[in-house]
């Protein structure tokens, strides 16, 4: 069996038998241009197209989410695919049916539906996303990996991800995988409290086009695209979106002078046999937002990046495979700052079963990093404004089937940077297959987050002197779970975890005078909490979704430290999430989804907690047309989700959508 996107990159591998605003829309009239001639061109090749099946029958709504995603195949937590049911971490995915039921309308909303993450939105186009704490008031969570279809999107700039650059067309979206949890003995440094990975579908799997535009009171959108095949054994899509945002409300009701417009293109093509398989794909993306009289210049990015990927099958059943991408970042600021980010990555891994005991994962990489900065006037500035980075790293994972339902996983990744040298972060997980319905398992690892730019070359004059011997920050964690079927129309995932943290940022006030501040490692601290999840089919077509996350938190400076903002600039995280998603099939192939999420008070900048009420109406008109209307937060005008404690209060409002989806 061929394997498509992310699963390219991780061969299938069995060696164990086990019991088994911008006001007007000028973005989506762009959009609507370039997907056009996407469009035309595709058809002017006379390629073929196949048309997707994306009837659903009224009652296999309960079948698809209790009997088929319980074994849905994931890649991350062991880089090869394994079911669900039995992966032993705590992961959440998040299915296409699930994004699409759910009317979010670009990836970072979309992942509002994982019940593991804490997702805040600040600004019209800015969030903070997290797993597990340390979602930090400026945006800027530093301790989540995130990937996009293997090309990490995590920059080693500030540390942490920009998610307004970072979106996919949702429609092409196969699953959202999130682990909650240390990733770093697979995926490296910085995957800390998490890792995100956004498996795209294979271009065979969307043949044929599709056009969907929505407009709401505070938004609009409009994607496009067209995948047809080449050659035998070839497939291709082609794609352009675009998207507005209004600007939010001030704490006053005011207009906030944020909003927000992107636009996004791309291809994907993917070619090849049983043997040897290829995948060749690539986006362009640029955004801008609202411009003010009196700012020095407009803030806005631009994003490119290409991705290729081979991988060799062989008869005795391993498989090789060896990823190459590019990835060129630019943004701009308010304040006059211009950054650029260049990274070439180059990864290739060996999968193989060594007898009946023993499924191995060997691997390694390189990747080279190359910025430069250069500061607005009277701004902050990196020293030296230009500088090129490496990171190589070599891993290996075993997992040991010791008994018929008890295996072991052991994993080391060895990483090599520029700032700290050598880093190691092992894993250890024991996971037991009590029945076909039940699996316990648990986990003892470590990981670490290596220093940035922004840690060691931060410079203002007289207030920073940078970093210049901040170290990795780490972590040792423990972990206990269950996941099983306690019922035939019920799945449950439940975890603990326990963290040790040491080496945590801070900002250190010089010797007498206080300033200028120096990044130093001078905080430790420890979390722990429990994370809960689970689906219960009502009715064949009625499906119930909930999820808990209790956390709490003890942070402390270490002796001797002279930090000047304290343990609560580590991260404003709520000690308590509840979700609870409700998905209807009804007659006449009407579809109702209605979602509510309870969000604690946040400690420091102060946010009140919240319920957030989301609704959606949805209507299969046919096989290929699809319309819809939805609500977001509708239990009140307004409310605050996450504050940036450096710009005013920005409130989220109300929003109604209307979509269209035509698929052909």
């Amino acid at each position: 069996m061929l394997l498509t996107g992310e699963e390219a990159l991780v061969p299938r591998v069995r060696p164990m038998n086990r019991n088994s605003r911008r006001r007007g829309g000028c973005g989506v009239a762009r959009a609507a241009q370039v997907g056009a001639l996407a469009l035309v061109a595709g058809a002017a090749l006379g390629v073929g197209s196949a048309r997707a099946d994306y009837a659903l029958g009224l009652e296999d709504l309960g079948a698809l989410s209790i009997d088929q995603l319980v074994d849905v195949e994931i890649t991350s937590v062991s880089k090869r695919p394994e079911p669900l049911s039995e992966a032993p971490a705590a992961i959440y995915v998040i299915s296409n049916e699930d994004i699409r039921r759910s009317g979010a309308t670009s990836l970072v909303e979309a992942l509002r539906l994982a019940p593991n993450l804490q997702v805040g939105r600040s600004d019209a186009a800015t969030y903070g996303v997290s797993a597990r704490g340390f979602n930090h008031s400026t945006a800027t969570a530093n301790k989540l990996e995130v990937l996009i279809d293997g090309r990490s999107v995590y920059t080693p700039l500030y540390s942490g991800v920009f998610w307004d650059a970072q979106d996919v067309l949702l429609e092409d979206v196969d699953r959202i995988e999130v682990i909650s949890g240390p990733g770093g003995a697979l995926w490296g440094a910085n995957a800390v409290n998490g890792v995100i990975n956004v498996v795209t579908r294979s271009a065979r799997a969307t043949q044929g086009g599709y056009v969907g535009a929505g407009f709401g009171v505070n938004s609009k959108d409009m994607g496009l695209r067209y995948g047809g095949a080449f050659g035998s054994n070839g497939a291709f899509r082609i794609y352009a979106a675009a998207s507005d945002r209004d600007a939010l409300a001030t704490a006053t009701g005011g207009d906030a002078h944020d909003a927000f417009t992107k636009l996004q293109t791309g291809f994907r093509a993917d070619w090849g046999g049983q043997t040897d398989a290829f995948t060749l794909q690539g986006d362009l993306i640029h955004g801008y937002s609202e411009s003010l009289a009196g700012q020095v210049r407009d803030n806005s990015f631009s994003d490119g990046n290409v991705l290729g990927r081979w991988t060799r099958t062989f008869a005795g059943g391993g498989a090789f495979t060896a990823q190459a991408y590019y990835d060129r970042a630019s943004r701009k600021t308010v304040t006059g700052i211009i950054s650029t980010v260049n990274t070439y990555d180059v990864d290739g891994q060996y999968s193989v079963a060594l007898g009946s005991r023993h499924a191995l994962v060997v691997g390694g990489g390189y990747r080279a990093i190359g910025d430069d900065f250069t500061p607005g006037k009277g701004t902050s500035f990196l020293t030296p404004a230009s500088r090129n980075l490496h990171r190589s790293n070599l891993f290996v994972q075993d997992q040991i089937a010791l008994t018929g339902a008890l295996s072991l996983t052991v994993g080391l990744k060895l990483e090599d940077n520029s700032y700290t040298g050598l880093e190691y972060m092992p894993n250890l997980r024991l996971a037991w297959r009590v029945s076909d319905k039940t699996t316990l398992w648990s986990a003892v690892s470590r990981a670490v987050r290596t220093p940035s730019r922004f840690d060691t070359d931060l410079m203002n004059t007289g207030l920073v002197a940078g970093g210049p011997d901040f170290k990795s920050e780490r972590l040792i964690a423990y972990e206990i779970g269950y996941r099983g079927r306690p019922v035939k129309a019920a799945t449950v995932s439940i975890s603990a975890y326990y963290n040790d943290y040491d080496d945590l940022r801070t900002a250190e006030a010089t010797p007498v005078r206080i300033f200028p501040l120096v990044i130093a490692n001078g905080m430790r601290g420890r979390t722990y909490g429990l994370e809960a999840w689970g689906d219960f089919a009502v009715r064949p077509w009625w499906r119930l979704s909930a999820g808990v996350n209790l956390q709490h938190k003890s942070l402390e400076l270490r002796p001797g430290s002279r930090d000047i903002f304290g343990v609560a600039f580590a991260g404003n995280d709520p000690k308590r999430q509840l979700s609870l998603r409700s998905y209807m099939n009804l007659p006449g192939n009407l579809e109702l989804d209605l979602g509510a999420r309870s969000v604690a008070s946040l400690p420091s900048p102060a946010v009140p907690s919240y319920i957030g009420l989301d609704a959606r109406l949805g209507w299969r008109v046919s096989q290929h047309v699809e319309l819809a209307i939805a609500a977001t937060n509708i239990q009140d005008d307004r409310h605050t989700e996450f504050i940036n404690g450096s710009i005013p209060r920005k409130d989220i409002p109300r929003n109604v959508y209307a979509s269209l989806r035509w698929r052909y």
